[in-house]
């Protein structure tokens, strides 16, 4: 059998203008990859240095800097795919299928998703915020898209699905930037009262985290069985909370025996009687 020698020579020129055409291609999707992200990650931080400038929440500059990056890498990817002869068309098809298969087996995952934009918008709370949400209470250390990460006073580490924050109510302790403490001190009924919150005013001024404004109220809120019980209402930062509120009921105490205040304690007197019994 003859070989077309002619039909071969026909065949390597188109093979290797092929080969030159889908290089030059390779070699310009590659150029738009590269440019494209290095376009991505300058806006990213164009955008960054733009919303930090603006009294905006962290949480949501990082957000809104990282969703413009991700943008500009889907077009890129596009672009790249179209410049190698990819029907781009036919792909997205398919992928928006893929995602509504992954969607519904993902849903409590979105749900948590969503929850998360909910509180990077609407930031109910903020990373160092003392909250109680989801039968937990603690410090916020990080805000995630799926979750959020708190720390406890006894120092474990809580992780929280989103969802379960925003579908239920959320306590922020430190939104207002001032607590109240509650303490109650019973004297007895010899005591004069007036002395009484003197002296109790004394030994909250002797801590430097109860705040002078607000002031704190000091007065009777209840005859009890054996004592005249004060309610203690003063003012602490969050952060100052448990310290403070130890540190108020010792240095009370301290300055209740330092003035000779007596503070009662449940008293029950027994009468005993002897009965004779005649034979």
């Amino acid at each position: 059998m003859a070989i077309n020698w002619d039909s071969v020579s026909a065949l390597l020129i188109q093979l290797q203008s092929r080969a030159v055409e889908f290089g030059l291609r390779l070699v310009a999707a590659i150029a738009i990859l590269v440019v494209g992200r290095w376009i991505a990650k300058q806006l990213r931080r164009t955008i960054k240095r733009a919303i930090s400038r603006t009294p905006l929440d962290p949480n949501l500059v990082s957000f809104t800097s990282n969703l413009a990056e991700y943008g500009i890498t889907a077009f890129v990817i596009l672009a790249v795919l179209g410049q190698l002869g990819i029907e781009t068309t036919s792909l997205l098809a398919v992928l928006g299928a893929a995602g509504l298969a992954v969607g519904l087996a993902l849903q409590g995952s979105l749900s948590n998703f969503a929850a998360g934009l909910l509180i990077v918008f609407f930031h109910p709370f903020r990373v160092g915020d003392w909250i109680e949400g989801a039968g937990e209470t603690g410090f916020v250390e990080d805000i995630q898209l799926l979750t959020t990460v708190i720390r406890t006073p006894d120092n474990r580490t809580v992780i929280i699905p989103n969802n379960n924050l925003m579908t239920n109510n959320i306590i922020n302790y430190s939104a207002k930037g001032v607590l109240r403490m509650e303490l109650v001190v019973g004297v007895a009924y010899s005591e004069d009262l007036d002395r009484v919150k003197a002296v109790i005013a004394q030994a909250l001024e002797q801590d430097e985290r109860i705040l002078r404004d607000p002031e704190p109220v000091i007065g009777v809120m209840a005859l009890a069985d054996s004592s005249v019980n004060f309610t203690v209402r003063p003012w602490v930062r969050p952060e100052h909370y448990w310290p403070a509120y130890f540190a108020a009921y010792e240095n009370i105490k301290k300055h209740l025996d330092a003035a000779g205040i007596s503070i009662p304690f449940p008293q029950r007197d027994v009468y005993l009687y002897q009965r004779s019994e005649r034979i």
